[in-house]
């Protein structure tokens, strides 16, 4: 990162005025004009990223690869020269028109000279290739895309910029290179891979910790290391208090099904044997009866069952207990096995009534029912009592 840094505080010139307008199409038959992920034309591979038709293509990269008339050098480290057209580079980036345009003014002759350096000279030449071609190699992209973005951001190449962005969001983005990543979108104004590099800092936060980037990180830039820390302990924070709700909301349900599966059981109980005040019409009450096993339950159902019976507004939705005794007899209904001979009231008719509900309606219910089941199996609440059974519980 260090080479990185000073690479991007090194660059600096004054743009000229002029804007050149983009060269017109090649005249002719209209040609295939592939993006990235057209790998294949006419039966021969391309590049990973073509933005112009093949054959253009092909005759800028002839045209650098030749060399033919240079009139710029670019020195990178060790020494290394790359030959190149000051009209091509000039148009492609604003930067570098300004910094030819400075060389000139000092009276330098041809061949002018660039320095580029920082980065490695096969990322230059990527880097320069793009700016004739506005392509890139699928391996070039994947070994050199932090100094691609890097000079793209410098020399103010927005397509190779977003280009690179792309790429590292959608594969190029790894544990080892993710804090080197994180810190250039901070210098390269790149706010959208600024976002991604942080939210994965944070959800891999030990196994980051551990690359070198991270420890390089720490010894150049103790701040960012801090805020990086204090993000980490926010989103773990925030995580355990979402793992406490995601628990209390499954607890919540759970309980909630429980009471749905005893008020089922106290509901054949209840018209099946009876209990304290109500029973089956076939069977007399005695007055002192023994605490059935659904206490507050079977009492409960007791009083909302006199309640249904006497209510002048029993349809429903015009009374809101009533709505509740209409819902706990449709689930029953759909939980009971042998309608013919069950002893809860509505139980046949409900199940045909059911037949005709809406898709919608149905999913509902079944979704209820399912959970119910499920319920009662990882609870261990008691199989559900057959209804037209005449044993007492």
């Amino acid at each position: 990162m260090g080479k990185m840094e000073e690479f991007i505080t090194k660059q600096t010139c004054q743009g000229a005025n002029k804007v050149f307008p983009a060269p017109p199409p090649i005249p002719g038959p209209a040609t295939n004009c592939r993006r990235k992920g057209s790998l294949m034309k006419n039966g021969s591979a391309i590049r990973g990223n073509n933005c112009a038709a093949t054959a253009t293509r092909a005759l800028w990269d002839r045209l650098f690869d030749g060399g033919y008339k240079t009139d710029v050098i670019i020195k990178t480290d060790n020494g290394g020269i790359i030959c190149a057209h000051s009209n091509i580079l000039g148009m492609a980036s604003p930067v570098l028109r300004g910094m030819l345009k400075q060389a000139k003014g000092f009276g330098h002759r041809r061949p002018i000279s660039i320095h580029i350096h920082g980065v490695p000279q096969d990322a230059v030449r990527a880097f320069i290739r793009f700016l004739y071609s506005s392509s890139y190699e699928k391996e070039e992209m994947k070994e050199f895309v932090l100094p691609l973005l890097v000079m793209s951001h410098t020399y103010v190449v927005p397509q190779l910029k977003r280009a690179c962005e792309q790429q590292l969001e959608h594969g190029l983005l790894t544990i080892e290179n993710v804090v080197d990543a994180f810190q250039l979108s901070l210098l390269c104004d790149a706010p959208r891979l600024t976002l991604i590099t942080h939210r994965m800092i944070v959800m891999t936060c030990k196994a980051v910790r551990e690359t070198e980037g991270w420890k390089a990180m720490k010894k150049s830039n103790p701040a960012l290391e801090k805020e990086l820390l204090e993000s980490m302990m926010d989103e773990e924070h925030e995580r355990d208090i979402m793992m406490q709700k995601e628990k209390n909301r499954k607890s919540n349900e759970q309980r909630i099904y429980l009471q749905l599966c005893e008020a089922m059981e106290a509901l054949v109980h209840i018209f099946r044997d009876g209990c304290r005040t109500i029973g089956p019409h076939d069977k007399d009450l005695k007055e002192h009866q023994t605490p059935c096993d659904y206490g507050d339950c079977c009492k409960g159902l007791e009083l909302l069952v006199r309640h249904f019976a006497s209510c002048k507004l029993r349809v429903p939705g015009g009374c809101i207990h009533c709505k509740r005794m209409w819902q706990l007899l449709e689930l029953h209904s759909r939980l009971c096995t042998d309608s013919n001979s069950c002893r809860v009231p509505l139980c046949r008719n409900l199940k045909e009534k059911i037949r005709k509900q809406s898709k919608k309606d149905e999913i509902k219910w079944k979704i209820l029912v399912k959970r119910i089941l499920r319920t009662k199996r990882i609870g261990g609440a008691p199989i559900f009592v057959s209804s037209n059974s005449n044993s007492s519980p």
